[in-house]
C-alpha cells in the first residue's frame, strides 16, 4: 500500500524543515560495523530508503521506496566544528524528491566517536529520530538487529481521537482560504520553491546555543518540579517565557498513544504541537510553571485543540499548504496562500517560541546526545531538549 504524504505535507516546501540527533557513542568508530549497522537500520525501516515522488494522475505525493537508496555518510575529524558542518550539509536546501530523507555527520576516535543523524522531517518527528540513533547504538554495539517496524503516517482525521473536529469558525476560514485558492488557479513548482529555499536559507542563518545539566542538576530540578507539583516540560516552557519575556510558547506533543495504526519504533510524524498561553507576569518560575501546567493540561485534554493544526492540515487543500511559507515570506503571489501562512502558520510575523522535549533515555551505549531542533521560519526560537542517562541537553536555534 502506497503511503500517502498528508499531515507531512507542512514539511515539504517549508525552509528548514530539517533537524539533528548528535551523539556520543560508547565505543570506538570502526567503518566496517558503522555500515553495517547501517545497512541493518534500512532493513527494519522502509523509509530510509524512500524519497517524496508523485503520482501522475492524481498528482498526489507518497513516500516512493528505491533500493538504490542509500544513506549518505561524511566523515569529519573535529566535533566541536558540529555547527559549522551541520550548516553545510542543509546550505542548499533539502531536494526531497532526489535525495535520502536521512544523512549523517560522523567524527571517528579511538575511544568513542560521534554522529549526527540529520532528518528531513518528512522522515519522521524528534521521538522517531531518537529510536532510530538508540537502535543504531545498540546494533553497533551488541549487534542487536533492530526490529521491522513500518511506517503508519496519518491517512485521514477519522484516524485522530473523537473530538478532533474542528471548530466552525476554523472551518469557515479553512474552506475560505481553500475556495479562494481554487479561484487563484495557482501551483507551486517545486523548482520555484527550492530558488525561494536556497534564498532564505541565505538571507536568514541560524545559529545553536547549547547548554548543559549535569545529573546532579537534573535530578535537583526534577525534585522541586515534583514538590511544585509541575513537569519538567512546565517548567522548561515558564523558563522560556520568563526569559524571553513573552506569554506564549508552542509545545510539541507526542501522540502516539492516540493512532490506532501506529506501530511501536516506527518512523514518521506522530506529534502535534499546542500553543500555550498564559498571563502570569509573576518573576517566580514555579508560578509561572503552575500556571503553564494548569494551561498545558487543559489543550492536551481537549482533543480539538490538541490536535487542531493537524485536523487544520487534512482540511486544507494540499497544494495550498505547499504555498503557505512562499507566499507570506517569499515572493509567490497568492492571497490564498499569504493568509494561511500568515494567519494560521505565523511565517509572516516570525516571532514565535517553542519547546521541544524528548525526554530521558537510558541507554549505556550513548554517552550523551543532543536534540537539534527545526528552525521553523515562524520562531524566533526554537529550544530542543534531550536527556541520557540523566544528563539533559538544551539546544535552541535562533536566527541572527
Amino acid at each position: 500500500m502506497k503511503q500517502y504524504i498528508l499531515t507531512e505535507r507542512a514539511h515539504l516546501m517549508c525552509p528548514n524543515m530539517h533537524f539533528g540527533i548528535k551523539a556520543k557513542i560508547a565505543a570506538g568508530y570502526d567503518e566496517g560495523k558503522f555500515h553495517d549497522a547501517l545497512r541493518a537500520l534500512a532493513s527494519a525501516h522502509p523509509f530510509l530508503k524512500s524519497n517524496v515522488a508523485r503520482e501522475a494522475k492524481s498528482g498526489k505525493l507518497y513516500y516512493c521506496q528505491h533500493q538504490e537508496i542509500k544513506i549518505p555518510v561524511f566523515e569529519k575529524d573535529n566535533a566541536s566544528r558540529w555547527q559549522d558542518d551541520y550548516s553545510d550539509m542543509t546550505r542548499y536546501g533539502w531536494d526531497a524528491f532526489k535525495k535520502c530523507l536521512l544523512k549523517l555527520i560522523v567524527y571517528p576516535d579511538r575511544e568513542s566517536f560521534e554522529v549526527i543523524f540529520i532528518a528531513h522531517h518528512l522522515l519522521g518527528d524528534g521521538r522517531s529520530i531518537l529510536n532510530l540513533v538508540c537502535e543504531f547504538a545498540n546494533c553497533y554495539l551488541s549487534g542487536k538487529t533492530p526490529t521491522l517496524a513500518e511506517e503508519s503516517p496519518i491517512l485521514s482525521i477519522d484516524e485522530l481521537p473523537k473530538g478532533r473536529q474542528l471548530s466552525s469558525v476554523n472551518k469557515l476560514i479553512i474552506g475560505y482560504a481553500n475556495r479562494k485558492w481554487k479561484h487563484e488557479g495557482h501551483t507551486v513548482s517545486y523548482e520555484d520553491y527550492r530558488k525561494f529555499e536556497t534564498e532564505f536559507i541565505a538571507d536568514n542563518p541560524v545559529s545553536y546555543l547549547e547548554e548543559v545539566w549535569e545529573p546532579r542538576k537534573t535530578e535537583e530540578v526534577l525534585r522541586k518540579c515534583h514538590e511544585h507539583g509541575v513537569s519538567l516540560n512546565d517548567y522548561l516552557v515558564a523558563e522560556m517565557m520568563r526569559k524571553e519575556k513573552t506569554n506564549r510558547v508552542v509545545a510539541a506533543v507526542d501522540i502516539r498513544r492516540h493512532l490506532s495504526r501506529y506501530k511501536v519504533g516506527a518512523l514518521g510524524n506522530y506529534a502535534s504541537a499546542t500553543a500555550i498561553e498564559v498571563s502570569n507576569k509573576s518573576e517566580d518560575i514555579w508560578n509561572i510553571a503552575r500556571s503553564v501546567s494548569e494551561r498545558l493540561k487543559k489543550n492536551i485534554s481537549n482533543p480539538g485543540k490538541l490536535m487542531m493544526i493537524l485536523a487544520c492540515y487534512l482540511y486544507m487543500e494540499p497544494e495550498l499548504i505547499d504555498a503557505a511559507a512562499i507566499s507570506a515570506i517569499g515572493r509567490f503571489n497568492s492571497s490564498a496562500g499569504k493568509f494561511i501562512g500568515s494567519a494560521i502558520l505565523g511565517y509572516k510575523k516570525r516571532n514565535g517560541y517553542s519547546v521541544t522535549n524528548l525526554g530521558n533515555v537510558d541507554n549505556p551505549n550513548i554517552v550523551e546526545a543532543m536534540f537539534i531542533p527545526p528552525a521553523s521560519p515562524a520562531n524566533v526560537k526554537t529550544m530542543g531538549v534531550l536527556s541520557v542517562n540523566h544528563r539533559l541537553k538544551k539546544c535552541t536555534a535562533h536566527y541572527q
